[in-house]
C-alpha cells in the first residue's frame, strides 16, 4: 500500500465514522420520540430498541476517548446518552 492509498483509506475511515456517528444519533434520537409516544402493546418493544441506541452510543463515545478522538469526529459530541436517551 503507499503513502497516498493509506492517506485515501485514512479519509474514507474518517467520513465512514462521522457519518455513522450521525446517523446513528439521529435514529437513537427517533427511537426516543417513538418510545414516548408508544402505546401499551408496544411500549416494551420500543423502550427497549432505546435502551440498545443508548448502549451502543455510549459505548462509541467511551471508545473515542480512550483513541483519543475528539467527540465531533464521529458526530456524537451534541449528545448525551444519559440525559437524552433515558
Amino acid at each position: 500500500m503507499t503513502t497516498r492509498e493509506s492517506g485515501q483509506n485514512q479519509g474514507t475511515c474518517d467520513r465512514y465514522l462521522l457519518d455513522f456517528g450521525r446517523l446513528l444519533k439521529e435514529q437513537a434520537l427517533e427511537a426516543k420520540r417513538e418510545a414516548e409516544v408508544a402505546g401499551e402493546p408496544e411500549k416494551a418493544f420500543r423502550v427497549g430498541r432505546l435502551m440498545a441506541y443508548h448502549e451502543v452510543i455510549s459505548l462509541m463515545q467511551q471508545q473515542a476517548k480512550v483513541f483519543g478522538l475528539p467527540l465531533r469526529t464521529i458526530g456524537l459530541e451534541d449528545i448525551d446518552p444519559e440525559t437524552d436517551l433515558l
